[in-house]
């Protein structure tokens, strides 16, 4: 494959800091166990975020955190319900755990925050800014959530692997709640996905209980160290990162749009694409005899056959573009593919 916009990493590569701390490596690294919970990685984001290090969790990416705290909220009744679409992992890590998994429709949650409470859940899970769609429930929505369910109501998981690119972070709010608790990952805007890096960071009750389901050794000792050079991040490349992002995504969308096209509003780093009535799975495999993969989402609710498409480089887009313009028969609408 060519190109691949299919996973939503970092199509501008590694953290250069990282990338030199992989180089470097001493064989200790490898030929020893890491901490057996992420010490020094704890640490550094307590640092980072002004936080207490026993708010902090460690895993081998935020997938790694998500099982955990399913299984810690895994108790019967173990009920657990979330906005779909969402996070296709959410529904096979709560089943995995035993759990009854409730998807609330999306306009409905986004509508009613109290429809997710519903069901008596112990745990609700809220992907912010949300995969696949890139939308996200206003900072208002998600507090009045919390609110409803009182002191005794279910966990809130906020999954946040997408924040940096167009929303405010819940980090800080986090430790001041009894239970919220806040996922990120290294994978996507740190460009880290091969090394499975992430951290949870939630009131230190929680936190302790989700490290009690989580295993230990879960970050290697190279994982980590490229985990705090790229945290560190002092030349700025983060930051030029996001701002390429953004820029690339407000450009792309225009371009989708004069193509007729037009994909969903998004506060990630990719767009959702309806591609009805040509079809994802045929517009994706086309693409894909072109040398181009996306990630193509049939029968989306509410949405229909839709393209989820990774920002990158503007080279790398304009790729896409000119893939996409062979498919697109004149006179169709931008709807239709060969």
């Amino acid at each position: 494959m060519a190109m691949d916009l299919s996973d939503n990493t970092n199509l501008w590569g590694v953290h250069p800091a990282a990338l030199e701390v992989v180089r470097q490596a001493p064989p200790e690294a490898l030929a020893r166990y890491p901490s057996v919970y992420g010490r020094d990685l704890k640490a550094a984001v307590a640092r980072k975020y002004d936080l207490p290090v026993e708010c902090v969790a460690t895993g081998a990416g935020s997938d790694d955190l998500l099982d955990s705290v399913f299984r810690a909220a895994a108790l019967p009744p173990g009920r657990m319900s979330y906005p779909a679409p969402s996070f296709s992992m959410v529904e096979v890590f709560g089943r995995m755990n035993g759990m009854e998994v409730r998807a609330v429709p999306w306009e409905e949650a986004e509508g009613r925050c109290s429809s997710l409470l519903d069901s008596d859940p112990d745990l609700v899970y809220l992907c912010r800014p949300n995969n696949p769609t890139g939308q996200s429930m206003t900072w208002e929505w998600v507090l009045d959530l919390l609110a409803r369910g009182g002191d005794s109501g279910p966990i809130l998981v906020v999954d946040e692997a997408y924040v940096d690119f167009g929303e405010e972070s819940f980090i800080r709010e986090a430790v001041c709640t009894t239970r919220l608790l806040v996922l990120r990952t290294l994978s996507k805007l740190y460009g880290l996905a091969g090394l499975r890096v992430g951290f949870a960071v939630g009131p230190g009750d929680v936190v302790a209980e989700l490290e009690k389901s989580r295993g230990p050794y879960k970050v290697g000792q190279v994982a980590e160290r490229a985990a705090l050079a790229a945290l560190d991040d002092p030349s700025g490349w983060v930051d030029a990162v996001v701002e390429r992002t953004v820029e690339n995504r407000a450009r792309l969308a225009e371009e989708l749009r004069a193509r007729g096209l037009p994909p969903l509003p998004s506060q990630a780093n990719f767009l959702l694409v309806p591609v009805a009535p040509a079809g994802a799975v045929q517009v994706n495999e086309a693409l894909r005899e072109g040398g181009v993969a996306t990630r193509p989402f049939p029968d989306l609710p509410g949405i229909g056959d839709a393209l989820r498409i990774t920002i990158g480089p503007w080279e790398m887009m304009e790729s896409f573009l000119e893939s996409l313009d062979r498919l697109l028969v004149p006179g169709a609408g931008g709807r239709e593919a060969e």
